[in-house]
């Protein structure tokens, strides 16, 4: 058991930064275990969601329910495959995550399709496959994915890990419970019996026992989204499946302390280091530990008015670049579909009209993230936001500038329609790459310097070897090579000197990028300056630099779009739509190449479809006129 604990705890503090962690116990220091006994709403009387046709058709649209039917007749089709001692190994074997993976998610999503259609149409005819579901998922021995516990590749069913699916396994199964018991009962009692045998052995007996052993439990070191992610199935799975009320009440409890390993991580802005596609995971989950904690105390457990929940909710919004665009360092994705729902039940939760109009934007942009994927108690709780959106069309108000200096991320816009994002931070923050003071321009909201994002995440992705995949190296980030080194991954890499600057003319960030180094690249000073001017429709990079040595200089910058050399010293930058960038640089000092990164194999195949099917590029400025002691500039500039 310890072996695999070890790992996955590696696992999950590998992508962690080892910043300090500020001891702030928003939930403990407000109520004691005898307060949640006082508060607590008992299982019987506990009713968050409808549970019968007429309870839903008076809390949705009948097009939803349609919709949500619809669903599950699809969901009859499906065969709920065994999941073999041979699927199980692949990853151990290949670094494979996909097949076990299109298996055991296929087998959750279809059986929540399965319950919602039985819970709202009340006929029966999903009950027999709702029972397989149910009963091929309980045969499985781990619920987990095998990537959490790939140094032994099986699971030890003796001493069971808690990862992030064993979780929502057990939130599923509480809903299964839930929506669908009584229609179990009606074909073998034993059927709830089993539900909570297995979610006690594998949940709630571990999370009480060993939970001090993992790493997302942490409550000296920084933790990542794993944490708000198990807490809120942890807590969804306890509500409504324990019978006991005492261990009900110890259960919530302890994952409220949980939660707070997760608050006191953030620092006082509320910055997500994993960027905005993990926010769902990472805030979002707070939202659902909030939403659940608040629902089952009727209002007596809520923070929303704390400024770092504010301040974490807002983050979202504030990182937004355009359509489907967001700000994307690290491991986050460039474009994603924000759940709208979820964001404007939040913005009315902590009183954020900000956020609630972007949430209502969102929905009117991209419609329900459906009942697929995770986090099932925030399905449920969108089916029930829909009748509550307005109808009327949602008027976003781009963010000018932000600046979020627990993680050193700087966000501006100008008047030209130029967006700028840049940062500093360390490269120890979760889901790192090797990136500090890498910089990305969106024009008229088109990528044009690019953050080219993660690839598919394999054995690879979160070993020793994380480092040796080009999309997380330094040498594929806006940043220079310098003699030849790239940057390192570790605590002690990071930006000093990191200052903000803003004024009429710029908005701009400068840090020193010395520590990002290793110390045999003979940087004894790197200052770098990204600038985007609030008077002309351009961009700038600056670098003032003094080295020890001098053998060799690269800037790379990263582009999807088409590259066509102008006069000497310029190059245009087109995106798919026509957009054009300038990119001027001084032709005696430098030359250039242009490189395709691969997107062959296991860990590239992403980069095939991840900016809609563009090729990513990589422009490689090579320095002529080497010196130990220099400067130089690169200016984008808007072409009108």
């Amino acid at each position: 058991m310890m072996k695999t604990i070890f790992f996955c705890l590696l696992m999950t503090i590998s992508l962690c930064g080892f910043s300090q962690i500020t001891e702030r116990n928003l939930l403990q220091n407000n109520w004691s275990t005898s307060d949640i006994e006082k508060y607590l709403i008992s299982k019987e009387e506990f009713k968050p969601y409808p549970k019968t046709p007429e309870e839903w058709a008076k809390a949705l649209p009948s097009k939803t329910i349609l919709e949500v039917i619809k669903q599950g007749e699809a969901a009859l089709e499906y065969e709920f495959m065994p999941i073999s001692g041979s699927i199980m190994m692949e990853y151990k074997r290949s670094g494979d995550r996909s097949v076990h993976q299109e298996i055991s998610f296929g087998k959750r999503e279809n059986l929540m399709h399965l319950v919602l259609a039985e819970s709202m149409e009340g006929k029966g005819r999903f009950s027999e496959a709702i029972f397989n579901g149910i009963w091929s998922i309980c045969e499985e021995s781990y619920w987990g994915v095998p990537a959490h516990i790939s140094h032994t590749g099986l699971p030890d069913i003796d001493h069971p890990y808690v990862d992030l699916f064993q979780a929502e396994t057990a939130g599923v199964l509480a809903l299964a419970d839930y929506l669908c018991g009584p229609e179990m009962d009606k074909i073998n009692p034993l059927i709830r019996k089993r539900i909570y045998s297995e979610t006690n052995s594998r949940i709630f007996m571990p999370m009480i026992q060993d939970s001090e052993n993992y790493g997302y439990m942490s409550k000296t070191k920084p933790v990542n989204n794993w944490n708000p992610w198990i807490m809120s199935n942890w807590l969804l799975s306890t509500l409504l499946l324990e019978p006991e009320e005492a261990p009900r009440h110890e259960m919530v409890y302890r994952a409220m302390a949980g939660l707070d390993s997760y608050l006191n991580s953030l620092g006082d802005d509320g910055g997500c280091d994993e960027g905005p596609s993990y926010w769902f995971a990472a805030g979002g989950s707070v939202f659902d530990c909030l939403e659940l904690l608040d629902k089952s105390t009727s209002g007596k457990v809520n923070i929303y008015q704390e400024q770092l929940i504010q301040n974490m909710s807002n983050y979202i919004y504030k990182t937004h670049i355009d359509e489907s665009y967001f700000v994307n360092f690290a491991d986050a994705d460039p474009t994603l579909a924000p759940d709208g729902l979820l964001l404007y039940r939040l913005g009315g939760a902590i009183d954020s009209e900000p956020l609630a109009t972007f949430g209502q934007w969102a929905f009117q942009q991209f419609g329900m993230k459906s009942t697929h994927g995770f986090m099932r108690m925030r399905t449920m709780e969108n089916l029930l936001t829909i009748k509550n959106i307005p109808d009327e069309k949602a008027e976003l108000q781009p963010v000018r500038k932000v600046w979020f200096e627990d993680i050193q991320v700087l966000v501006a816009r100008n008047n030209h329609g130029l967006f700028m994002a840049t940062h500093g931070g360390h490269n120890a923050e979760s889901h790192n790459h090797n990136d500090i003071g890498d910089f990305i321009i969106y024009q008229d909201g088109q990528p044009m310097i690019i953050d080219a994002g993660r690839g598919n995440y394999t054995a690879r992705t979160f070993s020793s070897e994380r480092y040796t995949l080009w999309f997380t190296r330094s040498d594929h980030h806006n940043v220079p090579l310098i003699n030849s080194e790239v940057q390192e991954n570790g605590r002690s890499f990071e930006a000093t000197e990191v200052e903000v600057v803003e004024n009429a003319k710029e908005t701009a960030l400068q840090l020193n990028m010395r520590k990002a180094y290793p110390e045999s690249s003979g940087i004894k000073s790197w200052k770098r300056k990204i600038s985007i001017s609030q008077q002309e429709p351009s961009v700038s990079l600056k670098d003032v630099y003094n080295l020890s040595k001098t053998e060799s200089l690269q800037q790379v910058f990263m582009t999807i779009c088409a590259i066509k050399s102008q006069a000497p010293g310029e190059l245009v930058l087109i995106s798919a739509n026509g957009e054009k960038l300038r990119l001027k640089f001084d032709p005696k000092m430098w030359s250039m190449n242009i490189e395709e990164p691969s997107s062959e194999g296991m860990e590239y195949s992403a980069f095939k479809t991840r900016w809609d099917g563009e090729v990513v590029k990589r422009i490689i400025f090579e320095n002529k006129k080497l010196k130990a002691k220099g400067d130089y500039t690169f200016l984008f500039q808007k072409v009108n």
